[in-house]
Formats: C-alpha cells, structure tokens, sequence
C-alpha cells in the first residue's frame, strides 16, 4: 500500500495524521507512506522526527478579508498544486489523506483530480476553511463529531469516527492510576490549558488553590505550561499559598504522566481542543471547559457545546471565568455523586476509543477500490 498523508499548521491537524501514519504502519509492515507539508509548518520538524519522509509543498492560509496578502496565498496554492501534482503522479499513492490545514488543499485536490481516493478527517465540531471546501470533492470525510455535518455542503460523504486518541491513553486503567497516587476516596481535579497553558485558567486556580489547600478530601493537579510556570508560583505566593504546606496541591510545567493522570481523574478543567476532547470522552469523565476564545471560527466553543449538549461538560465562557466561579462549580461537581455520573456516562457514550482503527478500515477500503 502506498499513502500520502498531508496535515500542517498546527499539532491539531499533525498529530492525528501521525497517528494515521502510525496505524498503517502496524497494520501494513510493508505500507510506503509519505508527508506532504511546509517548511514553515510545525510538521517540517515533527515529522522527520518521527520517520517519514517529507515532501515540501507550498501553501499559505486565506485571510477571511479580502487582502493583498490573499493573492500571494492564492500563488503559492497554485505553486503548491503543481507540486502536489508532481508528488501524486511520481509516486502513484492509493489513498490520500488529509487532517486540515491549507497544504491539505493542494495535495488532495491534485489527488482529486487524478482520480486517487481521498480521505479528509475534520478533528472538530465547527469545520476548518480548508475542509469545508474539500469535502465537496473527497471520497470520504471523517469526522470527530457528528455536529460538524450541519456545517458541510449536502453532498460529502461523511462518516463519524472519532479522532485517534494515543494508546497510551486508552491502555491507562483508573484503579491502578488511583492507587499509583494514593487517592483512595479522594476527589481529584486535574487541570491544565495545553502545552503553553491558559492564563485565565491559571489565574482562576490561583483562587483556587487557596481556597481549597486545607481542603483533604480534594487533591488538585494543575498544569501552568512552561511559559507560565514561574509566574503561577509567583501568583501563589502572593495569594499567601505554600506548595510545601499544602499536601493536597500538585503544580507542575507540565505532566509527562498525563495519561495516568487523567485515569486517576474524578473531573477535569481545561480548554476545549478537539484531541483533549477526545481523551476525556474515550476515558468518560466529567469536564468543565473553558474554550480558547480567539480559536479559528470559535471551534473550541463548537467543541465544548457538543459536549454540554449532551450532558457531558459545563461551559464557562473565558470572559467569565474567575477563581469564584472555579471553586462553586468544583464543590458542586464533588458534592453532587449522580450528576458527575451522568456526566460520565455521557462523555464516554461520545467517546470512540476506537476511532483509529476506524479510519483505517477507510483507508483499506479505498486502497481496495483503487486495485
């Protein structure tokens, strides 16, 4: 089998396509796999690193404006094109695949146009620009959630699949976890706002922490990210909060222990990212979301609101969270045992553990189609 697989940008649109990537190769020891991205993208340092083999093409997103700066992106996706074009017809791919980002237009329209099957997957609930086009014309579009159909042209073949979440994810078992940190019958809150972390969140759980740090029923796990790390430890102190003093609080940078974490998890407060998304809902807990406000046309807030729909998260808008705020929800999470069940239940009935294996049926069936 032989696959191109294109997502750029973004670890958003990287990472499930290196999850793709991975699937194929256990599942075809002998699949031929290549990347298509730019060079200015995050994938033309990640990928590499994981490797595949890495195949530039030239892309630059569209301004929702009209700019001078479009045509320049409208030159370099004709330039891409051609290069798509050139990679497709040299290496004779059986499927295409793209995860979102503008080098994904290029490549799977070449792919479109030269009769190769393709398969976009849309990781959240309010689809990218790049997608909502290509879905006109792709074989299958895959989904994460089924509330992005609404927003998709009347003739795309839609299939809902889930977003692959890392195995080491799924394989974390909650009891284990639970007695690795010895939390017995402890409440525990884990929180965190991504990699770089969240200011608003960070300076919610500041209040918090000092609420709550004589508080032993509840054991806290916050996650700053790097870059606001110090001035969290700052913020604490001048809260008068001593980490030293306060058993039931851990503060860290990040967590490399993040999966183990979330199984030991009784509730989680976080931003609402398609791939955090899918990880709460594969392990079902209970969520309070706080959605990046400035993300591309607001899919966080799309995110989060397919969860409340469902009766799976509460939804604090960034412009009105405060440590107040934090602490009434936490407390009325902890005391109320049947709704954070129900919001369990509902969060792992969103949850597909088994979305990758999903989308590599998919792929199977269209490299069938193409032989």
């Amino acid at each position: 089998m032989r696959v191109i697989i294109s997502g750029g940008g973004t670890g958003g649109h990287i990472y499930p396509a290196l999850a793709i990537a991975d699937g194929l190769r256990l599942r075809h020891p002998t699949a031929e796999i290549v990347y298509a991205g730019t060079t200015n993208g995050l994938e033309y340092d990640i990928v590499p690193r994981a490797g595949y083999r890495f195949y530039a093409v030239s892309g630059a997103g569209l301004q929702r404006r009209i700019t001078a700066g479009n045509l320049v992106a409208v030159w370099r996706a004709a330039r891409g094109f051609a290069e798509a074009w050139t990679l497709v017809s040299h290496f004779k791919p059986d499927v295409v695949v793209g995860t979102g980002g503008y080098v994904c237009g290029p490549v799977v329209l070449a792919a479109v146009c030269k009769r190769v099957p393709t398969l976009i997957h849309e990781q959240n609930a309010f689809p990218g620009l790049t997608n909502r086009i290509l879905s006109r014309f792709t074989s299958c579009t895959a989904l994460t959630f089924g509330d992005a159909i609404r927003y998709l042209p009347p003739k795309a073949r839609v299939r809902v699949t889930g977003l692959p979440v890392r195995p080491e994810v799924l394989g974390a078992r909650r009891e284990e976890a639970r007695a690795y940190y010895g939390l017995d019958d402890i409440f525990t809150v884990v929180s965190f706002g991504g990699s770089r972390g969240a200011r608003t969140i960070n300076e919610a759980m500041v209040e918090v922490c000092r609420v709550l740090k004589d508080e032993p029923a509840i054991r806290l796990y916050h996650v700053t990210g790097r870059a606001q790390y110090d001035a969290f430890l700052e913020a604490l102190r001048g809260a008068r909060v001593s980490l030293a003093a306060a058993p039931n609080i851990t503060v860290a940078p990040y967590f490399y222990d993040i999966p183990r974490l979330l199984a030991a998890a009784d509730l989680v407060v976080s931003r609402a990212g398609a791939s955090t998304i899918a990880e709460i809902t594969a392990l079902g807990l209970p969520s309070i979301l706080v959605p990046y406000p400035f993300a591309t046309g607001k899919h966080q807030e799309h995110n989060a609101r397919a969860l409340v729909r469902r009766g799976a998260a509460v939804l604090v808008p960034d412009r009105e969270l405060t440590g107040n705020v934090l602490v009434r929800l936490i407390e009325e999470l902890r005391q109320d045992v049947d709704r954070r069940q129900r919001m369990a239940q509902a969060a792992r009935a969103l949850g597909k553990p088994d979305a990758l294996e999903r989308l590599l049926d998919i792929i199977d069936r269209l490299a069938d189609r193409r032989s």
